[in-house]
């Protein structure tokens, strides 16, 4: 989740967001990592947005904190679009890092899934936004995958965990490294849709679910 804003003079569309990371597992370095890994590789080629026939270059602004400390209630009763939170853990009941939904601002976050430069938390960033996974998970021949495409999905050789393996097989699948976000990426945010006032918007809603360690989930009621 983020709140987007239009600069006229400089000819920018830019989502700031705010990411907020407690648990076991998150830390002060860790924190910094992910909000460099998920601005870099969403700003790393240029990309632009149509808003009312004005094109805008689109870039995002993310800042990280770590909140060892935070409450159930600071998640629940926010009401800041810009802020999201995620929670960190070596243990995931899912197995997996997710968020809470498609346009959300929480989540639970694996940490061997996140390490070195992953691309998991800019995916996860990307559904956050709202972007779902494509239908079509076989991409052989169309390059570079996108930062959406789920693991398991079909690609050439070169993207795959084992370059030599058959398509399919076990290590004839993307490995996530490869994933890079492209135009087509921004193009599906669908940004020129919002409602801006005062040349902002909202992108994504507030899911506000505080998470308790291994995967279980406090709602507010």
């Amino acid at each position: 989740m983020g709140e987007a804003y239009l600069d006229h003079q400089s000819e920018l569309l830019t989502i700031h967001s705010r990411l907020f990371f407690y648990g076991d597992a998150a830390s002060e370095i860790l924190t910094i990592q992910l909000a460099q890994d998920i601005q870099q590789q969403w700003n790393e080629f240029h990309k632009i947005v149509v808003v009312k026939k004005k094109v805008f270059s689109f870039e995002l602004r993310i800042e990280g904190f770590y909140k060892p400390y935070l409450t159930p209630e600071e998640v629940w009763y926010n009401d800041d679009p810009r802020n999201n939170y995620f929670r960190i853990e070596e243990y995931s009941n899912q197995d997996i890092s997710f968020v809470d939904g498609i346009g959300s601002n929480t989540g639970y976050f694996k940490l061997a899934n996140i390490l070195d430069h992953s691309t998991t938390a800019a995916h996860e960033y990307g559904h956050t936004l709202g972007l779902l996974h494509p239908v079509q998970l076989d991409i052989r021949g169309k390059g570079a995958p996108g930062i959406m495409y789920p693991r398991g999905t079909i690609c050439d050789p070169m993207y795959q965990w084992n370059p030599a393996a058959a398509p399919a097989t076990p290590g004839g699948t993307l490995n996530p490294v490869h994933r890079k976000v492209l135009q087509s990426d921004v193009d599906n945010l669908q940004l020129p849709k919002l409602s801006f006032r005062d040349d902002r918007a909202i992108v994504g809603e507030f899911t506000s679910v505080f998470h308790e360690k291994h995967g279980g989930a406090i709602k507010n009621e």
